[in-house]
């Protein structure tokens, strides 16, 4: 199968270069059929020069900025029957694409497969949080799933959908906009095949939202939204509008 391997980037200068090069490390002396896009959205640094300068790499440009716009603009310009969702500030650990190959060969029935992030510049005891954090979140993934029968689990920058099964859904959903969009791809994704969550499939990458937010606020945000995808079939933001615009509809009718 042709993997085609997507990458958003919004000035990514300091990091874009090193993702590609990682990739271009795993792919070197390998006969794997694959294309690897980097998607310019709407940049004012120099991740645009930065990415013409790999020959190796078709750029696309999206002036409309958005991850799940960048994505879907690197998807449309595709031609693998695998799309590959990776972030700018992530590292292809050596083994990813033998993995990915591996599982898409001997399960027909998987439509998506992930793994979880290893944050390179967070600290070793940061590094165990969050990883403690994906057990947790395996573990209410599988009651929801399994229990509950509602949604699944997909690490957005460490993603591979096939092609057919993006098709299926309807691509990506424009309501959302970063948090909670794999979430909501992997809940629609379960209704046309399998999608598998495995640590064997792990990915470096930067920590630096953890760092910019704190680790509670930011786990907290991945929670939320996970919940109100799951449930909603909306961000948590988008939920917490509705229901404050319902509060203030009602108040209004008791006070007349």
């Amino acid at each position: 199968m042709k993997l085609s391997i997507v990458i958003p980037a919004y000035n990514e200068e300091v990091l874009i270069g090193g993702c590609i090069n990682s990739i271009l490390a795993e792919v070197n002396d390998k006969n794997y059929d694959l294309e690897i896009i980097a998607v310019n959205n709407a940049s004012t640094d120099k991740t645009r020069e930065i990415i013409v300068s790999f020959p190796q790499v078709k750029l696309v440009d999206e002036p409309n900025k958005g991850l799940v716009k960048a994505r879907r603009a690197g998807y449309l310009a595709s031609k693998g029957e695998l799309i590959a969702n990776i972030d700018a500030d992530t590292r292809m650990i050596p083994g990813w694409l033998d993995k990915v190959f591996e599982e898409f060969s001997k399960n027909k029935k998987i439509v998506a497969l992930s793994g979880p992030p290893i944050y390179y510049d967070l600290s070793k005891n940061a590094r165990t949080a969050v990883r403690i954090f994906y057990y947790f979140g395996f573990f209410i993934y599988l009651i929801n799933r399994h229990i509950l029968g509602v949604g699944s689990m997909l690490q957005g920058g460490n993603s591979v959908i096939k092609r057919t099964a993006l098709e299926a859904i309807g691509g990506f959903n424009s309501n959302f906009d970063f948090w909670g969009e794999d979430t909501d791809l992997a809940r629609r994704l379960i209704k046309v095949g399998g999608v598998k969550f495995t640590f064997d499939l792990p990915i470096y990458t930067s920590g630096r939202r953890f760092e910019r937010d704190g680790m509670a606020k930011t786990g907290g945000r991945y929670v939320a939204n996970y919940f109100s995808t799951i449930f909603f079939k909306k961000p948590y933001d988008t939920v917490k509008k509705d229901f404050k615009k319902k509060y203030v509809k009602t108040l209004a009718k008791i006070k007349e």
